[in-house]
């Protein structure tokens, strides 16, 4: 079998938390994790982007930096990013077959008990693509959590926690408390921790994690200071960035949505945190700022007809808000909305998000088994408010029936669906707008 095969073949084995396995396949590799700067960062939202504008500044700096995100929209090369291009196949071919192997071994030596998963495996190939590729730093966004996810056998030079809500109940806690104490498992001894905006109950608990640790905690809201002065015609947030270190000037944020203002001050504290050992100018830090793109969140794209469709990877309810909060600012209070969601999240939250901003739901359901029904999703929305529903569960017809209806198309709910419509609108001459 294939090595890839062989990876994708474990995504049957679902989640497994706990680090004993990971900590023993990292030191049969030779510690590969170790190799590099390692900025680590959690959170319930807004990680993606935080990792994604950090990996830029890192790589504007003159660092060979590796960037781990997941899940990926269509190739699972875009899960490990070196300089901001997702790894070539031969290499991560040549990483993939190299932890499997190693797994093999501990397995029948006994000092790996069951079959690591796919999410661990893939997460111990990037260490060792970043290790083989000499890269001189490295982000590492958390899959699940934080403190038994695979991602956390590192030893960073900095962490942040962008935020906090309610998702992924079954496996993080019932409470706001309960979910950030397990993000705040990533905090290290001695290893400052950057905090983005959350609700006080939140902050609290990760700040009596950090004491313990001896852990300096970092408010971004304190350290960097961005005035909002509006949105381009491009819908992108323009701002004024003062930091701690540096004043940046007035950036255009290359990723749209009020929301990533919040994120922007993430990113830039952990880059300003950075600095004592790593040469980042000013300009790399716009560059963060600025240049960072990030398929799936609010990602517009313009057809040939005139049409144009907003993917947005929102899956919970905060997610759903401000996505929500997007449609307003920029107007579009009458576009249709195809939504597919996961059976273990909560849709009734991102329907009421949703419904006053669309004009009416295609439900449909991703190329998944985790994929919630769509009959069962558009009786959901006909419960909870006023805005037609109608199913299709295929999404090409799904997408199709968007595009028919309006000019203004939202395709939300999981990035699992993102990834089936990312290539629809391809073939169907989409470009990015």
């Amino acid at each position: 079998m294939h090595a890839l095969d062989a990876l994708l073949a474990r995504e049957q084995f679902g989640i497994k938390l706990g680090l004993d396995a990971m900590r023993r396949l990292c030191a049969a590799l030779g510690h590969p994790e170790r190799r590099c700067t390692v900025v680590h960062v959690a959170g319930t939202n807004g990680k993606g982007s935080v990792t994604a504008m950090t990996a830029r500044g890192l790589a504007a700096a003159g660092l060979r930096t590796g960037r781990y995100t997941s899940p990926h929209l269509i190739d699972l090369a875009e899960r490990i990013a070196i300089d901001d291009r997702a790894i070539d196949s031969d290499a991560l071919a040549h990483a993939v077959s190299r932890v499997l192997a190693v797994e093999t071994r501990e397995r029948d030596a006994g000092r790996i008990g069951a079959p690591m998963t796919f999410f661990e495996l893939c997460t111990a190939a990037a260490f060792v693509a970043f290790a083989e590729a000499g890269c001189d730093a490295a982000v590492i966004e958390v899959g699940l959590g934080g403190r038994f996810d695979a991602t956390n056998v590192v030893t960073p030079a900095i962490t942040a926690i962008t935020n906090i809500a309610m998702d992924h109940m079954a496996h993080l806690g019932t409470t706001i408390h309960a979910i950030a104490f397990e993000k705040a498992g990533i905090i290290k001894p001695g290893v400052p921790v950057v905090a983005g905006a959350m609700p006080a109950d939140a902050r609290a608990t990760i700040a009596g994690v950090a004491l313990a640790a001896g852990s300096p905690v970092v408010d971004a809201r304190e350290r960097v200071r961005l005035l909002d002065e509006g949105r381009d015609t491009a819908g992108r947030t323009r701002v004024v960035v003062e930091g701690e270190r540096a004043s940046y000037g007035a950036v255009t944020l290359g990723l749209r949505g009020a929301h990533q203002v919040s994120n922007a001050a993430v990113a830039v504290a952990l880059l300003e945190g950075l600095v004592p050992t790593h040469d980042i100018a000013p300009h790399a830090v716009r560059s963060a700022l600025s240049e960072t793109r990030w398929p799936g969140r609010l990602d517009m794209h313009a057809l040939p007809s005139g049409a144009h469709v907003l993917l947005d990877a929102a899956h919970n309810g905060d997610g759903a808000r401000a996505l929500a909060g997007y449609l307003a600012e920029i107007g579009w209070n009458d576009a249709t909305c195809v939504l597919g969601v996961m059976r273990d999240k909560d849709a009734g939250e991102m329907i009421d998000a949703l419904a006053p901003h669309v004009s009416s739901f295609i439900a449909t359901q991703a190329s998944t088994t985790r994929a919630r029904e769509a009959d069962d999703l558009a009786a959901l929305v006909r419960e909870r408010c006023d805005v037609a529903a109608r199913v299709v569960t295929d999404v090409a017809d799904a997408l199709d029936a968007g595009i028919a209806s309006t000019a203004r198309v939202v395709v939300c709910g999981s990035i699992y669906l993102l990834g089936d419509v990312l290539p629809l609108l391809g073939r169907r001459g989409a470009w990015p707008a």
